[in-house]
């Protein structure tokens, strides 16, 4: 495991190559940004950016997502994976935002978490870019550098891995930090052919070792 040293040595080496990471999911307030987030799970951010700019032109508020038929939106969002459940989701929370929130995304974590289809990488995701709270949302690309680099451990869950990063994270870089992590993930830790070779961090990467000794 990283010591605390080394662990600065990571986050710095983060935001010296991605110094500008930040959500890559087209949206323009919160209600776009948490449908955009429901409908990235298990899809790439990509992909639910080519359905999202047709979409948010169709649908501007929670009344709209259920003034159709949900086979309707089903149609609408049909590229995107896992697309019926979706959906419902979608519907589902809209229904809770006017019910329960006069139509508004809360900005807590735990009444995000209230609504269909938000779990709390998605709730941490939706309170840290739409209201700037402090958060670590771990997706696979954070998961996978977090262990890679041995800042937490290979068989700890997604909830121990965000706990590991919350205690070892100062509270202040938590949200530009898993910006970074992701685009760090993403670009440059990928899950296949990793570019370990031009790794600033290698030498701290028992992981990316073993793959250059292999090589």
């Amino acid at each position: 495991m990283l010591n605390k040293s080394q662990i600065r040595e990571c986050l710095d080496a983060f935001e010296e190559m991605f110094p500008d990471a930040e959500c890559e999911l087209t949206h323009s307030n919160a209600f776009e940004l948490l449908v955009a987030v429901v409908l990235s799970a298990q899809a790439t951010d990509a992909l639910v950016n080519k359905v999202t700019p047709q979409l948010f032109r169709k649908y501007k508020s929670p009344e709209d997502y259920l003034a159709v038929p949900l086979e309707e939106l089903q149609h609408d969002i049909k590229s995107i994976g896992l697309y019926r459940n979706k959906a419902k989701n979608i519907q589902k929370l809209s229904h809770t935002l006017i019910e329960k929130f006069d139509g508004r995304v809360p900005s807590t974590k735990q009444e995000l978490e209230s609504l269909a289809g938000v779990g709390r990488k998605t709730a941490n995701v939706v309170a840290s870019v739409a209201f700037q709270e402090p958060a670590i949302a771990v997706d696979t690309h954070v998961e996978r550098v977090s262990k890679r680099l041995a800042i937490c451990r290979y068989k700890d869950s997604v909830l121990e891995v965000e706990k590991t990063l919350m205690r070892k994270i100062p509270k202040e870089e938590w949200s530009d930090t898993h910006h970074r992590m992701i685009f760090f993930g993403r670009y440059h830790c990928k899950a296949q052919r990793p570019q370990c070779e031009e790794c600033p961090l290698l030498h701290l990467c028992r992981e990316g070792q073993k793959r250059m000794r292999k090589k």
